[in-house]
């Protein structure tokens, strides 16, 4: 037996292969008698422990914007069930944050079906996707989230299985292999991927319940989904206060969400027992180094290379990453993107180039040519 911390790990020899079991020396979450309350560790409660699921929408009417998807959503599922079918399979695809595991867990909920979950990424062997499929009853619902990373032959297993309801196996190799099919039960696929572009062409053709586009919040639809989970945790706002965060939420539920919790733990403790005004909010924010437009220090970071150190540009991507310390995919896939699209920065063939918002978010004087 091995001792680690409050963990014994407990080495079994009897069958061929060694067995590793855990043991707690002590129940988590237990109540430290050190005789003093304040040093008492609190139990969480099961709603405390996830958040993030408790501030889920469970209806439509409480899952704000994409108005367009959600109509096609409900006329799609109104019709399978008037005319006792299983709902076709469904494809959301997107920026992250936006809500594609919401909508996921809404449609099963609207349709009263269990919901299943995995991601590209776990399903490495035919195997897998064969496990998972096998033990699917009819009607329910299987997510698989970064459906993009999915391996190109366990692809090829999976378009049967979405046409016809079957899954081809193949048993041995070589002159004695054969080849099993499977008959599966109904169900409907829902995927999500932030990179529809490397999904293949006939993948995305078998999403015959539709391919749908989530698009960016504006602000008022970002107050109004905060002022929902303020409800749900308990937090007391004033009005000017939502509109605050939503501005620097970069137009993302996930952010803004995010963001309120920051905001309520900084109020916790700094000014108690009073609701929290946009001021608060501001001290809250400017804290933790998110500005008006959104901008961490991170992207601020970036701008001020590029301006004082290039001259506003413009400069290639393997330079900047050299000039920031970012490495090259950071900078393309998670920085650049929300600047380009809020006007900081513009993306041409000879490289990026800062743009007169930049200078006048950083207090610099744009040099004249």
């Amino acid at each position: 037996m091995v001792g680690i911390g409050a963990i014994s790990l407990v080495v079994e020899r009897r069958s061929p292969k060694p067995l590793v079991r855990v043991r707690f020396l002590h129940r988590p979450h237990m109540e430290l008698n050190t005789g003093n309350n304040e040093n008492k560790v609190i139990p969480p409660s099961a709603s405390q422990s996830f958040l993030d699921s408790e501030l889920r929408p469970k209806i439509w009417d409480d899952y704000i914007g994409q108005e367009s998807i959600k109509n096609n959503l409900k006329i799609l599922l109104l019709a399978a069930k008037k005319r006792g079918h299983i709902p076709e399979h469904i494809l959301f695809y997107g920026p992250p944050g936006l809500g594609k595991t919401t909508l996921a867990h809404l449609i099963a909920h609207e349709t009263g079906r269990v919901l299943k979950i995995t991601s590209g990424p776990a399903i490495e062997r035919v195997a897998d996707l064969a496990s998972i499929l096998t033990n699917l009853q009819v009607g329910d619902i299987l997510f698989i989230d970064e459906i993009h990373r999915l391996n190109k032959m366990i692809e090829e297993v999976l378009y049967p299985a979405l046409e016809s309801g079957v899954l081809h196996i193949v048993i041995g190799k070589g002159p004695s292999a054969r080849t099993v099919e499977l008959n599966l039960s109904g169900f409907t696929l829902i995927a999500a991927t932030t990179r529809i572009s490397l999904m293949s062409a006939p993948l995305r053709s078998r999403f015959s319940g539709g391919v749908h586009h989530l698009e960016f919040y504006s602000d008022t639809e970002i107050a109004k989904i905060l002022q929902n989970s303020a409800g749900k945790l308990g937090i007391d706002l004033e009005s000017d206060a939502y509109l605050e965060i939503a501005k620097r939420s970069r137009k993302t539920p996930r952010t803004a969400n995010y963001l309120l919790k920051r905001v309520r733990d900084y109020a916790e403790i700094t000014h108690p027992d009073m609701p929290i005004t946009s001021s608060i909010v501001r001290e809250a924010l400017d804290m933790i180094g998110i500005d008006q437009y959104g901008l961490s220090g991170t992207d601020r970071k970036l701008l001020d290379v590029l301006i004082n150190n290039f001259k506003g540009g413009p400069v290639g991507i393997k330079t900047l990453s050299a000039g920031t310390g970012e490495e090259e995919s950071t900078i393309e896939d998670v920085i650049e993107p929300y600047l380009i699209q809020t006007g900081f920065i513009e993306k041409t063939m000879r490289g990026r180039i800062a743009l007169d918002k930049a200078y006048e978010h950083l207090g610099i004087e744009k040099p004249i040519n």
